[in-house]
């Protein structure tokens, strides 16, 4: 068995019994604990009572955490003419038509979300496979198929955060930076649980909201109270 570290015993130790706390105390337990040598994101993740490989059943959706992610966004943007402009304008990291097309095919992925205006999402189209399993590709539903191509820019690189259930029903995101204020943290964690509570979808049987854990990127997990996540 591998002989643990000093921080990361610590931290199992500090961690050790606490469960269901209420988000005050959880976000409080991963500030103490968050002693990475970096600054390190606090994690949100969700396990809800849903069969995403069920039409009626799959949660997607988008949130703007009032606080901003504390991360960085390198933005893309497919677009021609004038809304490429806009989109260079509004501060997009890379844009382009077909030529933007080939470097992705290519291996290159230089960025963290992906924009187009609805005219190419021909081109867009044939990068399914690739922007797919990434969740990078283009949505309306999200809009990020868009022609104000600018404003959805705008909205990415200030703290929007998409969300999209995976295989066994577990959402999962990042809600900010260990360096936040403990109010800032607590203010994103719910904004981004009511987010996923209002996208429940039609086909939802059961319990909805069955798990709520967060967890810095160094630190173990810790369970949160469903009903303190929610704010009720």
């Amino acid at each position: 068995m591998a002989k643990l570290g000093k921080r990361t015993r610590a931290a199992r130790e500090a961690f050790a019994g606490k469960e269901n706390l209420t988000v005050e105390d959880a976000i409080e337990l991963i500030k103490a604990n968050a002693s990475a040598k970096f600054d390190e994101t606090v994690e949100i993740s969700m396990n809800l009572g849903v069969d995403p490989r069920h039409a009626d059943q799959m949660v997607r959706g988008v949130v703007g955490l009032p606080n901003g992610t504390g991360k960085t966004v390198r933005v893309a943007v497919f677009a021609r003419g004038a809304k490429a402009d806009e989109a260079k304008e509004a501060g997009a990291d890379i844009v382009g038509a077909e030529d933007l097309m080939e470097t992705i095919q290519g291996g290159t992925i230089d960025f963290d979300r992906c924009i187009a205006t609805p005219d190419m999402m021909a081109v867009v189209g044939r990068l399914g496979k690739v922007l797919g399993p990434r969740n990078l590709m283009p949505n309306p539903r999200v809009g990020t198929v868009t022609m104000d191509v600018a404003q959805a820019v705008k909205d990415a690189k200030g703290g929007q955060v998409q969300f999209k259930a995976e295989k066994a029903g577990v959402v999962h995101a990042g809600v900010g930076k260990a360096s936040f204020e403990k109010d800032k943290l607590i203010e994103n964690v719910r904004a981004f649980v009511d987010a996923v509570s209002k996208a429940k979808p039609s086909g939802a049987k059961g319990t909805y909201m069955q798990k709520v854990s967060l967890s810095s990127t160094m630190g173990p997990g810790v369970s949160v109270s469903v009903e303190s996540a929610t704010g009720n």
